[in-house]
């Protein structure tokens, strides 16, 4: 029978040094590109980390200067087809500057919310992006005071706290209720997500203002989970309490195919007796039948956007703190 085989001693800088007739010192300097060896003795150094199969410890290298080149990414919910266009677009930014990215996911637990956020402090991440958040204000300062720095996306916060990339979710509500009352709409009902999202609340404000403008009142605001499931229980609940309810304006497009299930199940048609509008345009929305209309917001810019200006507050005192996305109506069968 063979032996197992044992596992490989990792190659220390002590090792190359060795190998190549130098102190650590000289290789630590070579290998960091701070000069100081002759031609020669950079290529012997260099040949003999390559023979070595020598790797960089990423981390011992982060304590050395103070940066650890990783950014946290916290984000609400992996499986919202909203955030993973946002995660492609920070993960592409991140690499372009030499950046890891450590994603985590808070699964709508505001309490894991704050523990992560803890957690990536411990792991010296030298900033961290929060997606649409649900720790209350005083709670969510209190977590991100001792980062370095931190970006906010879908919530706003002191410029000291945080800088922000924040979706106009007022005037894309507006925009919503526009369409539907220049389709002959007037009874309309909300589907307002999760009471604890900044973005469902800015969304209800415009919502309320464009209807008073317009002289209607809601016929009822509903509060339920961000998903497909929540707008079916939210929408069941509404067309059975609310006859004649001829418009849904829906917090994202999961509770808007939800939404889409219980007007199926009830014996609805759309858009001949109701209307659905939902928000995000995620990928599914144009392939629904019918093809939903939607705001579109354009994710994996936000996710760019936001290393951007996390790398920013990073490397320098320049403290550029709010970049404000415009949805965009996408007009399709539903309405």
């Amino acid at each position: 029978m063979s032996r197992p085989k044992e596992p490989e001693s990792k190659i220390t800088i002590a090792d190359v040094a060795r190998a190549a007739g130098v102190s650590p010192m000289t290789v630590s300097r070579v290998l960091n590109d701070q000069g100081g060896a002759s031609a020669e003795t950079t290529q012997r150094i260099l040949s003999a980390a390559s023979q070595l199969n020598y790797r960089p410890n990423p981390f011992a290298r982060g304590l050395r200067s103070d940066r650890s080149k990783t950014i946290g990414l916290l984000v609400p919910d992996i499986t919202n087809p909203f955030f993973p266009e946002v995660i492609r677009g920070a993960e592409d930014a991140a690499g372009a500057a030499g950046y890891n990215l450590l994603l985590s996911n808070v699964v709508e637990n505001s309490k894991r919310e704050e523990e992560l956020i803890e957690a990536l402090l411990r792991h010296r991440v030298d900033g961290i992006i929060v997606c649409s958040p649900r720790l209350p204000d005083a709670a969510l300062h209190k977590a991100l005071a001792p980062h370095r720095a931190v970006v906010l996306i879908n919530r706003e916060a002191p410029n000291e706290i945080a800088g922000t990339i924040v979706t106009d979710y007022e005037i894309g509500a507006s925009r919503a209720i526009d369409h539907l009352v220049e389709r002959g709409r007037r009874k309309i009902a909300i589907i307002a997500g999760p009471r604890s999202s900044f973005g469902g609340k800015s969304r209800l404000i415009g919502f309320r203002k464009t209807l008073a403008a317009h002289g209607i009142e809601a016929q009822a605001i509903v509060h339920c989970d961000p998903t497909a499931a929540g707008g079916q229980t939210a929408a069941a609940q509404l067309l059975a309490e609310i006859p004649g309810i001829d418009a849904l304006i829906c917090y994202n497009d999961l509770n808007a195919i939800g939404a889409m299930k219980a007007c199926r199940a009830a014996g609805i048609s759309i858009p001949e007796q109701i209307a659905l509008i939902g928000f995000d345009d995620i990928p599914a929305a144009e392939l629904l039948s019918p093809a939903l209309t939607t705001l579109r917001v354009h994710k994996r810019e936000m996710g760019e956007e936001a290393v951007r200006l996390l790398l920013s507050r990073i490397a320098t005192e320049n403290r550029q703190h709010g970049i404000v996305i415009v949805p965009e109506l996408i007009v399709r069968e539903t309405t």
